[in-house]
């Protein structure tokens, strides 16, 4: 079910060496969606802290460039679909990540 919604709501399939390329090349942003209190427990290096509660209350487009990809994470996936298909509304191409915070930790992104 979980793999169903990621697909329809902005899931990304992409294999992790193009989104690490992208991210480094300065073409993407990684964006976590977790809360505070998750992201000081550890958090993937190169990522940038966005909680979904933050844009669900202001919005995107006073957060995140509109001229770059934004590929979504959090702790198991439900959020960054979220945030993705509130990314998209505004017309941000946003890709949430089907990969968990610890296995993108894992996988070294």
């Amino acid at each position: 079910m979980m793999k169903l919604l990621t697909t329809l709501w902005g899931g990304g399939t992409e294999p992790l060496t193009a989104v690490r390329n992208a991210v480094a090349e300065g073409r993407a942003l990684l964006v976590d969606v977790r809360e505070p209190e998750e992201w000081d427990n550890g958090h993937l290096k190169h990522a940038r802290l966005v909680p979904l509660s933050r844009l669900q209350e202001t919005g995107p487009t006073s957060i995140l460039p509109t001229d770059k990809l934004i590929y979504l994470h959090c702790q198991s996936g439900f959020r960054s679909v979220i945030a993705a298909r509130i990314l998209k509304r505004h017309g941000y191409d946003a890709r949430s990540l089907r990969q968990s915070y610890h296995r993108l930790a894992q996988e070294g992104l």
